[in-house]
């Protein structure tokens, strides 16, 4: 199952303009790897603290969390090809404002053993270089 999934990001992302190898394709895949599975990581704690009459407390910002621009929904929560970020709106957001956000983690972190400090390690040279696709594609 997963094989198939990998095989099928690997064809767009040979598609898109900004992936020129699979030395490429591996550093992209990554990093939107790790923040979907970050996201969906809190959503289910989110769903357990609520079960639990608590609170949880979200590591990523509401407004940087995948599902607001990798993978927004319209008002049936179908994926919102109208407000899904591509090309330079996608490379402008992600270089300029959401890595930005997850380096200055370092300077929030307790110290080296938190998740926010392993990201800042794993995402501090990170540039995207999509042009076309969307990150939805791993959705």
């Amino acid at each position: 199952m997963f094989e198939q999934v990998f095989k099928n990001i690997d064809d767009i992302l040979h598609k898109d303009a900004g992936c020129s190898s699979e030395l490429d394709y591996t550093e992209q895949t990554s990093w939107m790897l790790f923040l979907k599975y970050l996201d969906d990581f809190e959503y289910e704690k989110s769903l357990q603290a609520e079960l639990e009459n608590s609170d949880y407390q979200y590591i990523i910002d509401a407004q940087h969390r995948w599902g607001v621009w990798a993978a927004p929904k319209d008002t049936q929560g179908n994926f919102d090809h109208n407000n899904a970020l591509t090309g330079d709106d996608l490379m402008d957001y992600v270089d300029g404002e959401l890595f930005p956000y997850l380096k200055a983690f370092k300077q929030r972190a307790d110290n080296p053993n938190t998740i926010e400090y392993k990201m800042v390690k794993s995402l501090a040279r990170l540039k995207t270089k999509f042009k076309v696709v969307t990150p939805y594609a791993m959705h």
